[in-house]
């Protein structure tokens, strides 16, 4: 029996799928050129009868295909039907079709769309100052010239919030150098906990928190700090749990960073315990092994509410609303650039 999902109307996608004039195939041809445009790994066996699942309300769709449903649609998950729509999110942003008006400068209206998920976290954050910093480094990789100083932004969360996919978002738009601290030190940590006599995956254990978290981050923050001397914007992510919530480090790390006339932008990647629970078991890491096999365990460690004890932003992606609107900005893009 399908599990109830608040929300959920599967009449909505077929709706949607019949006011753009696509079959079952059609539908499915175009689902997995766009999740092949958008990177996502598991919607390439999009068949007729998966879809009429879908519609039929047989098959809850995961993660990846709704984020491929939202592109393909350019619409969100509650107008797809997915779920209910969370405070603030405009759920009559978009027609059943498009116009060749709301393709006029679509690509920017994506854009902009996708970086107001970035909303003050404190009332001393200023999320438009940081939203046009990066609307203006988009547009000056074709005219040039930075009118502000470098920035360093921490993009924080928990396993499978999404900070990644945000981070690697910011970059596309800016050209900022990524530094993510799993594929950059992750080599180093794995041979680490083996000369220790551990678990290469190991990442819940008092051994890897007391013997080798702190040497991965350190190896993070000296790529940063190398950054940093040049006066390069840049975007860090990290789950920064403990360093978001110490109120000395993030102030020692400021200090330093404005010493060399370098800004500081901490973003929260605020996601609900059922949507990270998907994204981990979808992308399969070993690392996170434990963590699914003990998820009581595990969930039970973590406190969803956690916020940086610093003026900091806020992305709200629970249900993945941020990346799905990040999806349809990076394919409204594409379109222009083709």
């Amino acid at each position: 029996m399908v599990r109830a999902r608040p929300g959920w109307r599967p009449d909505k996608l077929r709706d949607q799928r019949e006011a753009h004039g696509l079959t079952l195939e059609q539908a499915g041809e175009r689902l997995r050129i766009v999740a092949e445009q958008a990177g996502l790994k598991s919607v390439p066996a999009a068949h007729a009868q998966t879809i009429w699942g879908h519609e039929q309300g047989e098959i809850y769709p995961g993660p990846d295909y709704r984020r491929a449903y939202c592109a393909l649609y350019r619409a969100t998950e509650p107008q797809l039907g997915f779920r209910n729509p969370l405070p603030g999110e405009d759920a009559a942003a978009f027609a059943l079709t498009p116009t060749s008006e709301t393709r006029n400068g679509a690509h920017v209206l994506a854009v902009e769309r996708a970086l107001h998920r970035i909303a003050p976290g404190t009332a001393e954050s200023d999320n438009m100052m940081l939203q046009q910093r990066i609307m203006d480094a988009w547009r000056r990789r074709h005219t040039g010239g930075d009118p502000h100083r470098p920035t360093i932004v921490l993009v924080g969360g928990f396993a499978g919030s999404g900070k990644s996919e945000f981070a690697r978002f910011l970059t596309q738009l800016t050209g900022w150098p990524l530094l993510d601290k799993d594929p950059l030190t992750r080599p180093l940590v794995e041979q680490l906990l083996v000369s220790l006599g551990s678990d290469p995956n190991d990442r819940h254990s008092e051994m890897y928190r007391t013997r080798v978290r702190a040497l991965e981050y350190d190896c993070l923050m000296q790529a940063a700090y190398a950054n940093i001397a040049c006066g390069i914007s840049t975007v860090l992510t990290a789950p920064f749990i403990a360093e978001m919530t110490d109120e000395s480090w993030m102030t020692r790390f400021a200090n330093r960073c404005r010493s060399q006339g370098v800004d500081v932008s901490p973003i929260w990647v605020q996601c609900d315990a059922e949507s990270m629970r998907d994204y981990i078991t979808f992308r399969s890491a070993a690392r996170d092994t434990w963590k699914l096999a003990n998820w009581g365990e595990y969930i039970a460690t973590i406190d969803v509410e956690t916020r940086p004890v610093v003026p900091h932003l806020v992305v709200d992606n629970r249900m993945g609303a941020a990346i799905s609107l990040a999806d349809q900005a990076r394919l409204a893009l594409a379109e222009v650039r083709a």
